[in-house]
């Protein structure tokens, strides 16, 4: 967590204060990740086109991630832009889209800018538009020296090709030192992915209610608490983040172990052995 310093709990709404007030602050979790669905079917509800949709849902990015900087969170990665997105929506919504990013990073690096956040990318971004890339390099050179939240979008993203590239990268390292594919570790793994500079999240958000994953950071979730909402994200604010994270506290991570019962489950097992003897 950051210095009690940079907290910003003043900032928060009043309804925001009244959740958070509710939280341990030594439990809240070090990285969310979210995946931002229900923009297509928030705007169809209204009658509305889809690009309304997708506006009102990169207004929804910048309010949470203002919410996540004050309360100190660390690390917030946003499911932007599928490779999926790019192959399979009409060209003329992917064009959108790209335009959309465009104008949100004009319109929003001042507001990082004041709330200390620093933004980054994952995915293969080198085949998004030259024009969009330009964009995205000032947007992150701009705001690279903020040492708040780091909001990262993940953009021309998956996770099966995020692991496709990860074992390209160790193969040719592999070749290039000479070594024996026995001596591979996870962590030789983890070294080559495109997160392999932040933790692991600790709770995954998604949006919309549905109940799969989207090819989303299949290899960093293997311990993540997972929070589903039936809200669309473009309805999604701030409060809910804070929501989920108490949520989040009141489970019990064991990560394959036993939990704070274990000691009793240990007692009845021994009680078996006796009667069994």
């Amino acid at each position: 967590m950051y210095p009690a310093g940079t907290l910003r709990i003043d900032e928060l709404s009043a309804e925001e204060r009244a959740v958070y007030a509710t939280l341990k602050p030594s439990h809240l979790p070090e990285h969310v990740a979210i995946i931002m669905d229900g923009n297509g079917r928030w705007a169809g509800r209204r009658s509305l086109k889809r690009f309304l949709g997708h506006q009102q849902g990169a207004k929804s990015v910048q309010l949470v991630t203002e919410t996540a900087s004050r309360i100190g969170l660390p690390w917030l990665t946003l499911y932007a832009f599928s490779l999926e997105n790019d192959l399979r929506r009409p060209r003329a919504e992917v064009n959108f889209l790209m335009r959309l990013l465009k104008s949100f990073l004009e319109d929003n690096v001042q507001r990082m800018m004041d709330n200390n956040v620093r933004i980054q990318y994952i995915g293969r971004t080198h085949e998004l538009p030259a024009e969009v890339q330009e964009k995205m390099r000032w947007a992150e050179e701009t705001t690279a020296r903020n040492t708040g939240t780091t909001l990262t979008l993940a953009l021309k993203y998956g996770g099966r090709s995020e692991l496709v590239d990860a074992f390209r990268s160790l193969a040719a390292e592999m070749k290039a030192k000479n070594l024996s594919p026995e001596r591979i570790t996870e962590e030789d793994i983890h070294r080559h992915l495109y997160t392999a500079h932040m933790p692991d999240p600790d709770l995954l958000i998604r949006t919309s209610g549905e109940m799969r994953l989207s090819n989303y950071l299949l290899w960093q979730i293997a311990y993540t608490e997972i929070f589903v909402t039936e809200r669309l994200w473009p309805d999604f604010r701030g409060i809910h983040l804070l929501e989920a994270m108490a949520d989040f506290q009141r489970r019990e991570r064991r990560y394959g172990g036993l939990g704070e019962g274990c000691g009793e489950a240990e007692a009845e097992m021994g009680q078996a052995k006796i009667a069994a003897g």
